[in-house]
């Protein structure tokens, strides 16, 4: 079937409204952060369908099949589609005008994909994890500190999709910063492809800097006096998110390589000199992550070394006292065993000899308890 056979098929793409009432939309609101129930503006897959032209947003609010007609018949510029969620129907057409492969189609519309970077044929699909700190008032065994989402991007010669998934993560403000600097968007889809990896690594860098405050907070709490006291469920619930956050960071570090090193022919080798940039920031977030896992690894072991001093504290205190109370449990034990030829027994100072000589062996103990330290 020839393309325009193609395009007329993918007709039944444009969405209720009309693509052209979304880039309104988006102009008016670029910085919206879509999320259920409501995906988009018009409640449907596509937040946004623009056309560069030498760096510069094209005006008016064409369809998706008239822009691409004009950008691939004028052989210059090309198309950014933005989406959110899509089901497998809706991405059926932009599938077949794009000519993706079916594995990476797949992966876009399931999503839950490991990061990386694979080419079929002349496009390019990556997958970014995204992070997100969840604010909260005081942390605790339960709460949730890193939300994750994910953005997948196909590049080719003459056209950028992004798919995102997740309630964060908006790309408007790439969008923003893209078109503030028109001679960057100028060299094209690999451009979009880095500013969305840059603004990706940014976010994990801005989420380590806000888990540290919990690290150190919980830190604090725990080399407190009362530090035997703390909650270790927070100390665990911190390895679990950062764990979580670790999951969309390290593995992003080979796909980042392979865009800043090997040979792609829809990256340009100037936009990889940038990636080496993206890498040095992912490496420096990767690294803050071991550090956090090793030093709340070392609080963990630090809060339960001090709960095992406490308790041998509670024991020593316990045996004193155990200490000195066996003195008038032994002395009753003899006297109360009713023998009519015992010391003292019917002298008249021999009931206050024995009480004081009880309470002055209680006494010695004691003070040799505290000297030692055991009370």
């Amino acid at each position: 079937m020839s393309m325009a056979g193609n395009l007329r098929k993918v007709g039944s793409l444009r969405t209720v409204g009309g693509l052209r009432k979304v880039a309104r939309l988006a102009r008016r609101r670029p910085r919206v952060d879509l999320s259920h129930p409501a995906r988009s503006p018009l409640g449907s897959a596509v937040v946004n369908c623009v056309t560069y032209r030498d760096g510069t947003r094209q005006p008016g609010g064409r369809d998706l099949v008239e822009a691409v007609e004009l950008v691939r018949k004028a052989d210059d510029g090309f198309v950014w589609l933005g989406l959110h969620e899509p089901t497998e129907r809706e991405f059926a057409g932009i599938a077949e005008l794009f000519d993706l492969h079916p594995l990476a189609v797949e992966d876009a519309v399931h999503a839950h994909q490991r990061p990386k970077v694979e080419r079929y044929g002349e496009t390019l699909f990556a997958v970014f994890k995204t992070v997100c700190y969840v604010d909260h008032a005081e942390l605790t065994a339960t709460s949730e500190v890193v939300d994750t989402g994910e953005i997948m991007v196909f590049v080719g010669r003459d056209f950028v999709i992004t798919v995102r998934h997740g309630r964060h993560g908006s790309l408007g403000p790439v969008r923003e910063g893209l078109e503030a600097a028109p001679e960057q968007l100028a060299k094209g889809p690999a451009a979009v492809l880095h500013a969305i990896a840059d603004h990706v690594v940014d976010d994990y860098l801005a989420c380590t800097d806000a888990v540290q405050a919990d690290i150190d907070q919980v830190e604090t709490d725990v080399f407190a006096e009362t530090g035997a006291r703390a909650d270790p469920g927070r100390i665990y619930q911190l390895k679990r998110e950062l764990l979580e956050l670790k999951r969309a960071v390290v593995p992003l570090s080979r796909p980042v390589q392979v865009l800043a090193t090997e040979p792609i022919r829809v990256v340009d080798p100037e936009i990889q000199a940038y990636f080496r940039d993206v890498s040095d920031h992912l490496l420096r977030a990767a690294e803050q992550i071991a550090a956090f896992d090793e030093l709340l690894n070392s609080i963990l072991q630090a809060h339960l070394a001090q709960v095992t001093v406490a308790q041998n504290e509670d024991m020593r205190k316990i045996t004193a006292w155990a200490a000195m109370i066996a003195v008038p449990t032994m002395v009753c034990g003899v006297y109360g065993m009713n023998f009519d030829h015992m010391p003292e027994l019917h002298w008249r100072f021999g009931y206050p000899l024995v009480v004081t000589v009880t309470a002055a062996a209680c006494l010695v103990l004691y003070r040799a308890f505290r000297r030692s330290g055991w009370l």
